[in-house]
C-alpha cells in the first residue's frame, strides 16, 4: 500500500487518493461507533431514536450526555461507551494521519544511491 524505502516518493495525486481512502475508513469507524451508541442508548436507556442519536453524538464529541439515565444497565453502557469513544477518537486520528506521517518519514529516508546510506 505504501511505497518502500527504495521507491520514489508517491505523486501528489496518489497521496491525496490515499489520504481520501484513509479519511473514508476513519469515517466508517466513526459511523459504526455512532450506530452502536445509538442502539445502546435506545435499548438500555429506553430513549427514542432521536434522543439516542443526540446522546451518542454528544458523548462521541466529548460534550457529555444530555438525558439523565436511571437504570443500572444504561449507566454502565454510557460509562463504557464514553471510554470507547475516547479510543475511537485516537484511532480515527491515527488512521487519518498515517499517510501524512508516512510521507514525511519517507521523504527523509529516500535512498540517495550512495553506498554509505545503504548500511
Amino acid at each position: 500500500m505504501y511505497e518502500r524505502r527504495h521507491h520514489p516518493l508517491a505523486s501528489r495525486r496518489l497521496f491525496l487518493l490515499r489520504l481520501t481512502g484513509h479519511a473514508a475508513s476513519a469515517l466508517g469507524v466513526i459511523l459504526a461507533s455512532l450506530s452502536a451508541g445509538v442502539l445502546g442508548y435506545h435499548h438500555w436507556g429506553s430513549l427514542g431514536w432521536t434522543d439516542s442519536l443526540l446522546n451518542a453524538s454528544m458523548i462521541m464529541g466529548g460534550m457529555g450526555p444530555v438525558d439523565r439515565l436511571s437504570s443500572r444497565g444504561a449507566k454502565l453502557f454510557a460509562s463504557g461507551y464514553a471510554l470507547y469513544s475516547g479510543l475511537v477518537l485516537l484511532v480515527s486520528v491515527g488512521i487519518i494521519l498515517a499517510p501524512v506521517l508516512h510521507r514525511i518519514l519517507h521523504k527523509f529516508h529516500i535512498e540517495t544511491g550512495r553506498e554509505e546510506d545503504r548500511r
